[in-house]
Order: structure tokens, then sequence, then C-alpha cells
């Protein structure tokens, strides 16, 4: 290259500049479609471990001196746990956070709220972790409405959280006042055992609570348990029995409701515009999409999946109620073969065939549509016209636009 083809140092700055540009906009446009939430869910992971890290150490000593001649003395070690389920769970709530989860965000605004808490209360704590709550509270705050989704996992999360502090509260509970118990209540696993037995309301009777602190404990594990296995249930279960009763009333209202309409055959690069054109001028359209093809309609169109050759699938579309059908598939043959099948449902209703090979419009002549639609046919003769300067008025665009079907 000689030295009048090289780039001078004007242009390689301009080039420079518009590609660090190009990568500002990018990054721009990834942080407005995953950085909030991603930005919620790391302060929330590094928070949690804040809190767990320096507690395994309090918990597995307790544990392991927590023995039968020891009971309720070796408790005064074991009260970090709370500490360590805040960890845990601030943890869990990043993965609803990531999924955009409501759930997840109201729980991490209530975990963020005890851990700058625990921050002021513990000095040891009182710088990062207190930072950390106060920066992820602003960042829940600021990008609320980021987190809007009705998500099984966040549903689940908050299940398992609840549910182990439930235990967790339930086992400190059960050897704090297991003297009051009869037999006592002196190790770990007598606690989970009573614990869980009390938590499910199965009630065995070997165990019998016989102070009034012991039965007023008793009373307040029962009703958490019966509070969170509801709640849990609600929130697990009742997603999904919701979305499925909601997809089930709008597809029986939008079957109802579809009269009076339009119905277009085919996810083709016409039938796209097509159905953008009639939604411009709030007509009401339906969409026949096949199974196997990849629908470039939004999902607030009404669209029904089916073959487009089907009765039932046309019947469902709504097709002997429509005022028109739009044959707009890729394949001629495939729209000659619906053409066919909507004349046999529904004789009175308007066709319109259209055609992506003007050698293919003889033959679908033969279906006999009532509107034949070839754009090939149009923009060559209008091609041709426009070379010689002949006029183009609307009867010339309206005959050439639709074929004559006689």
């Amino acid at each position: 290259m000689s030295a009048d083809d090289a780039p001078s140092p004007a242009r390689r700055q301009r080039s420079l500049l518009g590609a660090a540009r190009a990568r500002l906009g990018a990054l721009r446009r990834l942080w407005a479609a995953q950085g909030p939430q991603a930005l919620a869910a790391l302060l929330a992971a590094v928070a949690g471990a804040v809190l767990v890290r320096p507690q395994f150490a309090h918990v597995a000593s307790s544990l392991r001196e927590l023995n039968a001649t020891q009971g309720a003395a070796g408790l005064a070690d074991m009260l970090v746990l709370p500490r360590v389920l805040l960890g845990l769970g601030l943890v869990l709530m990043s993965f609803g956070l990531l999924a955009r989860a409501r759930l997840a965000w109201v729980i991490t605004l209530l975990l963020s709220l005890l851990g700058a808490g625990d921050a002021l209360v513990s000095a040891h704590h009182t710088g990062p972790l207190f930072l950390l709550c106060l920066l992820q509270l602003g960042v829940l705050l600021l990008w609320a409405r980021r987190f809007h989704r009705s998500s099984i996992a966040a549903g689940s999360l908050f299940a398992l959280l609840s549910i182990g502090g439930l235990l967790l509260y339930g086992m400190l509970g059960s050897l704090w006042f297991g003297n009051g118990y009869a037999p006592p209540i002196r190790d770990l696993g007598t606690a989970l055992y009573y614990a869980v037995e009390t938590m499910s309301t199965v009630g065995y009777g070997d165990i019998v609570p016989r102070t009034p602190h012991a039965r007023m404990f008793t009373i307040s594990l029962i009703v958490l348990g019966i509070s969170v296995f509801a709640t849990t249930l609600s929130l697990i279960i009742g997603p999904v029995i919701g979305g499925s009763i909601k997809r089930t009333l709008e597809g029986r209202m939008q079957k109802q409701q579809r009269r009076n309409h339009y119905v277009i055959l085919g996810v083709s690069a016409l039938a796209y515009a097509t159905w953008e054109a009639l939604q411009q001028r709030g007509v009401p359209v339906t969409v026949v999409v096949s199974s196997a093809a990849n629908s470039p309609f939004p999902s607030g169109a009404d669209v029904v999946v089916g073959d487009a050759t089907s009765n039932e699938v046309l019947e469902q579309a709504g097709v002997p109620q429509a005022k028109a059908v739009l044959t707009l598939r890729e394949d001629d043959a495939e729209n000659a073969f619906a053409v066919l099948a909507v004349k046999e449902l529904a004789p009175g209703v308007k066709t319109i065939a259209g055609v992506n090979d003007a050698r293919h419009v003889a033959k679908i002549r033969r279906v006999q549509p009532d509107v034949l639609f070839a754009p090939q046919l149009l923009g060559s003769d209008l091609l041709v016209r426009s070379l010689f300067d002949e006029p183009i008025d609307n009867q010339t665009v309206a005959k050439l636009l639709f074929a004559d079907t006689d």
C-alpha cells in the first residue's frame, strides 16, 4: 500500500471514535436489558456471603458441642444461626432477582433491612455490610419496576427459606424450653424430631409440653407451621393453576370475540406486513400459524397455532364468522389447499389467495378464490409502464394487483 493510500491520522481517529461509540452503545443496550437485575443479584449474593462466611466456624463448633449432656447450654453460640439463615436467604434470592421475580424483590428488600439492622448492632460488621445493604436497598427501590414477573422459582426459594427458618425456630425453641417437656428435650436430634412433628401438625403425643412457656411455644410453632405451608402452596401451585385457568379463559373469550374479523393464514413477509397494516387501522385480525413455523408476530397478537387446512383449526380461528380469509403462505400449493379448505368449511366467506410465483397464477385460479393477489405481476407491469412513460391510474393498479379469477 502506497503512502497516498494509507489512512490519515484524522481518519484513523474517526474510525476509533466510531468503534468506541458502537461499543458504548452495545454496553448501554446490555445494561438496559440486564444491568439493574444483575447488579441487584450481585449485591444480594455479596451481602449474603459477608453475613455467612464468618459464622460457619461458630455453627460447626456449636453443633459438635450441642449434645445430650450440655442441653441448652450450647445455645449461646447457636444464636448466630439466624444471621447465617439471613445470609443464605440473600444468596438464594439473588437467583430470583436475575429472573426479575417480584416476590424475590420483596423478600430481598426485607432481608436487606434486617441485614442493615444486624450491621448496626454488630460493631465488627458495621462498615462493609451496612454499606452493601444500603446500596442494595437503593438499587431495589430505584429499579423497582424491573421486578414484575411471577416466578415459580422465586416462590420455591421463598418456600425453602421460610421452611428452613421455621425449622430453625422450632429446634432452638425446643432446646430452650426443653425442661418443660415430658420427656425433656436435651439433644439436637430430639429437637429436630419434635419441631417437624409439631410443624406438620401430626402430634404423636410422645413428647408433651407441661409448662406454660413450653405450651405457648408449641402453639406458636403450630400456627407458624400452618401459615408457612399454606403460603408455600399458594406461591408455588397458585401461579401454575392460575396461569392455566387464565389461558383457558382467554382462549374461550377470544374464540367468542372472533366475529367480523379478518383471518390471515401464514407467516410470510407479506402476511406480516398485511397484519401490521390492518392493526394500524384498528381492524381485528386472527393469524393462523403452523406449529413448525417461526412466528414473527408479537405476543399480543391473536394467533392460532395449527394446520391451516384443518377444519378444527379454521373453526378455532373463527373463519365461518370472518369477513375475509387471506391465504398468504410461502408455498403456492399450500395457499391453494387452504382456499379449498376455507370454501368447504365456509362457502360464503370471501377468500383472497396470494401468489408467490407469477407462473402459478393459472394453477391457483382453478381453486376459484374470490380474489387472486399477484404482487409480482403488479411490480413487473408497473416497471415496464414506467420505462415507456405509460399512464398509471387506480384502475390499472387494481386490475394488475388483483388478477381476474373469472
